[in-house]
């Protein structure tokens, strides 16, 4: 009989999955181990990436996860949901066969009303594989412009839609930014030796590394969390057997790793700050284990998709922050959502100095009058 867990429990274990409290199996030390821990990570802002990558990493700077990238220990690209995400590289390619694919239903759609064709789409792909071939790398400025002197529209959003189509079809991939503008180079070359798998597997591991990376989740979850119809995904957990294991929480079936199945599920009270656009909130669609809906406009304001980073205290939402970078310093502002005594602010600021040594600048708090 699977185990029947509180919703404190639950919590428990799924900050265990998200690498936010010591798991008691496996502690990843490197971002190539950190991303395949998860098998994607939410990264359509780098600055979000880097930090959900340094959080995840005690001691490493931005620095450090910057210079891994380099190594192409992980890359960016568009695996699902039309959203970029941190990949394994050898994973990039089937990642995008199985689910990637599924954002280019619309695609057709999308170019009509853009005046694009579907000929402009194909010719995309060939200009920029002509132009970042034997190792080449380009700033996304430089592509726009090699786009437009092959003939095609970039204004608007043709460009961006040109640039995601390329890497969506497999053909490049985000690279490290150079400064502070975003690059592309073919995924052939990022990714040399990419990991063939048959569809079932591919489903298999996929499921094993979303439920590992999120668990206690329910089939739902990881459908939505993909993209794939939940026929696939029932079929990719299943096919993805003893690596996990069924827990009920408040009556409702969930999946979590076998390897945590029987760990400590003593409630977590560590004093974390988050970026916006991480695994922990943006990994779900039903976001109640962490946060409050009282709290749901303050960290979505206006609901358009754009997440504040996160004060989170036992694994809840507590607050949001934000951060300003100058040359001298990184000033915080910190909006609490729930009440925080001395004790707890403090807390919180020991956590943002965490975050400061990441980005290697002495910290300044604004907290509201």
């Amino acid at each position: 009989m699977p185990a029947d867990l509180s919703a404190a429990e639950a919590l428990a274990l799924r900050m265990t999955s998200l690498l936010l409290h010591p798991h008691p199996g496996s502690q990843p030390g490197a971002v190539a181990e950190v991303v395949e821990w998860f098998g994607a990570m939410q990264a359509q802002d780098l600055a979000s990436g880097l930090w959900s990558l340094g959080a995840r990493l005690p001691g490493r700077g931005m620095a450090d996860v910057q210079a891994a990238l380099e190594r192409r220990e992980a890359l960016r690209t568009w695996p699902m949901r039309g959203t970029v995400h941190l990949v394994p590289p050898a994973d990039a390619r089937w990642m995008l066969e199985l689910t990637g694919v599924r954002s280019l239903a619309g695609a057709a759609t999308r170019r009509a009303q853009l005046g694009l064709t579907e000929v402009d789409a194909d010719r995309a792909l060939d200009v920029l594989g002509a132009a970042l071939a034997g190792g080449g790398r380009l700033t996304r400025a430089q592509c726009l412009a090699t786009l437009r002197e092959a003939g095609l529209g970039t204004d608007g959003q043709r460009g961006y839609h040109l640039l995601w189509y390329a890497s969506v079809r497999g053909v490049t991939c985000v690279a490290p930014n150079i400064g502070a503008e975003q690059t592309f180079a073919l995924l052939d070359e990022w990714a040399a030796s990419p990991r063939r798998l048959e569809r079932d597997e591919s489903l298999a591991v996929l499921a094993h590394r979303y439920v590992r990376g999120h668990g206690p989740v329910t089939d739902r979850e990881f459908a939505g969390w993909t993209g794939l119809t939940l026929t696939d995904a029932r079929r990719g957990l299943a096919a993805a057997g003893a690596a996990l294991s069924t827990v009920r929480v408040d009556g409702e079936s969930m999946y979590v790793d076998a390897a945590l199945a029987d760990a400590p599920r003593a409630p977590v009270d560590e004093m974390l700050v988050l970026p916006g656009f991480d695994e922990y909130l943006l990994g779900y669609r039903d976001r109640t284990l962490m946060l409050d809906p009282a709290y749901q406009a303050a960290v979505v304001p206006g609901n358009n998709g754009i997440f504040q980073a996160t004060v989170v205290h036992a694994g809840r939402v507590v607050g949001v922050w934000k951060r300003r970078i100058g040359r001298s310093a990184v000033t915080v502002t910190i909006q609490p959502l729930a009440p925080l005594a001395a004790a707890g602010r403090a807390r919180v600021e020991q956590a943002l100095g965490r975050y400061a040594d990441f980005v290697g600048l002495p910290p300044r708090f604004e907290w509201p009058a």
